[in-house]
């Protein structure tokens, strides 16, 4: 079975990622140059394979722009230029399963969004509620009782200045919780830290991930849905 497909000298996709893993193919723009992204996605479109750019640089987009008049490229609209999917058929059936997706403000939205066209390429669905931050906790709790209705197998938790809303969340939900530090934040513990740091140590159990890293998180939210499969689970935990 062939594991790999070469792109010039510069790349080798490995095509036996999604039959091993569950996880479409990413390609990250930053540090490609052009021309080597375009032929990346050209081999990938001419497989018929779904994948997803993941923030590209601004003469990137502009490319991207211009290869999406074929109408197989798409921008995540509410994520700020800094994904597009590339519809195809995927190479493994899509785990069973929901995806809570969460964010603490508007500004954390973009690299929600990066972690959903993930998780829509591998054909997973998502629920959302965005901007319900822990400054009015009215809309945490509001929230919360919304989605768990939809009964997730995961939430995945966007925050950036100090970081709370994941803590909070995962007192008041049954499915686990990852929490996402994002670099929304100025002065001192700003750009995430403070975010990343009050997540380590919060005091209800979550998972947490690097600042930014909407993908990991999306990947390991695959593998949650992957391993309840495995045990013949088709509801979260609770």
């Amino acid at each position: 079975m062939r594991t790999e497909t070469r792109v010039g000298r510069f790349a080798r996709i490995d095509v036996g990622r999604a039959r091993r893993t569950g996880a479409p193919e990413v390609i990250l723009g930053e540090g490609k140059q052009d021309g080597h992204l375009l032929a990346i996605l050209a081999a990938l479109q001419s497989e018929g394979r779904a994948a997803v750019v993941s923030r590209p640089t601004e003469s990137q987009t502009l490319r991207l722009r211009t290869a999406a008049r074929s109408g197989e490229l798409h921008v995540s609209p509410l994520a700020g230029g800094r994904v597009w999917r590339l519809t195809g058929k995927p190479d493994v059936p899509p785990p069973a399963g929901t995806i809570g997706l969460v964010t603490a403000g508007t500004a954390d939205v973009p690299i929600a969004e990066e972690a959903r066209a993930v998780l829509s390429t591998a054909g997973v669905a998502t629920v959302e509620a965005y901007d319900v931050g822990v400054a009015g906790l009215h809309r945490v709790t509001r929230a919360a009782r919304r989605l768990e209705k939809r009964s997730p197998h995961a939430y995945l938790v966007f925050a950036g200045r100090e970081g709370a809303l994941p803590t909070v969340w995962a007192g008041l939900v049954r499915a686990p919780v990852v929490g996402v530090p994002t670099s929304v934040g100025y002065g001192r513990g700003g750009k995430g830290e403070a975010a990343l740091g009050a997540m380590l140590q919060s005091c209800a159990p979550i998972a947490v991930m690097n600042i930014d890293a909407a993908v990991p998180a999306a990947l390991f939210a695959l593998q949650l849905l992957a391993g309840a499969a495995r045990n013949g689970s088709s509801r979260p935990p609770g």
